[in-house]
């Protein structure tokens, strides 16, 4: 008998295998059958990650050079030692039988609270503007908001394709789920981080709405969130200015709404072919911290209209390639997560642009690939291995 063979049918039974067992299950062949990787859909995130180093570069090296001692790589290296991690965790996290990775949700749903409820601790969270989103460890630092990304549509993808039949009773199939959610918006909104809040809300209602929750169920939130949106916006003062701002961009045009207008007129800088890689000029002094949520404009006065197209060419091709592979599923949890994690890449890209370009009010949602911090760069990695390992098809 062939030995091989037998390695590769080995099977994680049910949540008492062991450790052992459960490692067992690594599998890089499937059952007996090769199985393969959507390739376009590897290229497309290995691009927007290599597009997104250069950008960084390209917009961080002047401010790294005059703030960090000369060191231009100073945010490169940071991101890239990041980018590492999430490359393994997403090479780890896509070889992994689905059913394997679904016995470690609720581990997960735990320790990411336990994660949020950290950055209020005195000396190991971390307080910067007003804002307790960090957690410190050493020279490093982490942000647990971004790991609540993947976990929320890990636990709803989870809960809704094992409830599938008890939807219609709303204290089984729909409490459990919003009572998760609530708890993940108010310990983000508690760090002062409203607008991350707002996002991860937002698209667990994706979710919800694609497991085909009941009209009347998202009549009854829009009538209690309204409401409760604009109180908590009108409770911070720089949340206030932000929309005013927005609204009347001539009321505050070197405070509150000074960012917006610099990456906006940086933006249209470009022109249609741009200034060319690493000739970009108004990115040195006319918006601050350029390098992190504002990366867009950098990338857009460089590469001008011509680069932005192929940017969201190259997004679109993501996401068709991820929305596509959520279709072909029959399995409700792959689907589900899937289209989820798809929707929550595409729509922060396509948010942080409309903040950048100025359509909406100013938020702190970074450009996934793109934006300096390791912490969305690694997440964003990780919630990739994810959509590839439901991309394997048996051939």
């Amino acid at each position: 008998m062939d030995i091989r063979r037998i390695i590769r049918n080995y099977r994680v039974i049910n949540a008492e295998d062991t450790i052992g067992e459960i490692v067992a299950n690594f599998e890089l062949e499937g059952t007996g059958r090769a199985r393969r990787f959507d390739h376009v859909l590897i290229t497309a995130v290995l691009l927007l990650t290599g597009v997104g180093f250069v950008t960084l570069y390209s917009a961080s090296y002047s401010f790294a050079e005059n703030f960090y001692g000369g060191n231009k790589w100073h945010f490169v290296s940071h991101q890239m030692i990041l980018a590492g991690f999430g490359f393994f965790m997403m090479f780890v996290i896509s070889h992994i039988k689905m059913e394997t990775l679904r016995l470690m949700i609720k581990p997960a749903i735990l320790g990411t609270i336990v994660l949020c409820c950290l950055t209020f601790v005195p000396k190991l969270g971390v307080t910067i503007n007003g804002a307790s989103r960090w957690i410190r460890i050493g020279q490093w630092s982490f942000q647990p908001s971004e790991a609540v990304k993947i976990v929320l549509p890990l636990y709803l993808a989870h809960i809704f394709d094992k409830k599938q039949e008890k939807l219609d009773v709303f204290t089984e199939g729909i409490l459990p789920p919003t009572l998760i959610t609530a708890l993940f918006f108010t310990l983000i909104y508690l760090q002062n981080n409203f607008s991350t809040a707002f996002f991860v809300a937002a698209n667990a209602l994706v979710l919800f709405f694609l497991v085909g929750l009941k009209m009347r169920y998202f009549l009854s939130a829009t009538v209690i969130l309204l409401p409760i949106s604009f109180l908590l916006i009108l409770t911070k003062e720089h949340r206030l200015r932000r929309v005013i701002s927005f609204i009347w961009p001539e009321w505050e045009p070197l405070g509150a709404g000074y960012q917006v207008r610099a990456s906006v007129l940086t933006i249209v800088s470009g022109g249609f072919w741009g200034k060319g890689l690493g000739q970009g000029t108004r990115k040195i002094r006319s918006v601050p911290e350029i390098h992190s949520d504002f990366v867009f404009a950098s990338y857009a006065e460089e590469s001008g209209f011509i680069g932005v197209i192929l940017f969201m060419a190259l997004f679109g091709l993501f996401a068709y390639r991820g929305y596509c592979c959520a279709l072909r599923q029959t399995d409700g949890f792959k689907k589900l997560l899937t289209a989820g994690l798809v929707t929550l890449i595409v729509s922060q890209a396509l948010m942080n642009i409309a903040v950048v370009a100025g359509a909406v009010p100013a938020t702190g949602v970074p450009l996934p690939f793109f934006s300096a911090g390791g912490s969305s760069l690694a997440v964003t990695l990780i919630a990739c291995g994810f959509i590839i390992n439901v991309s394997r098809e048996q051939v």
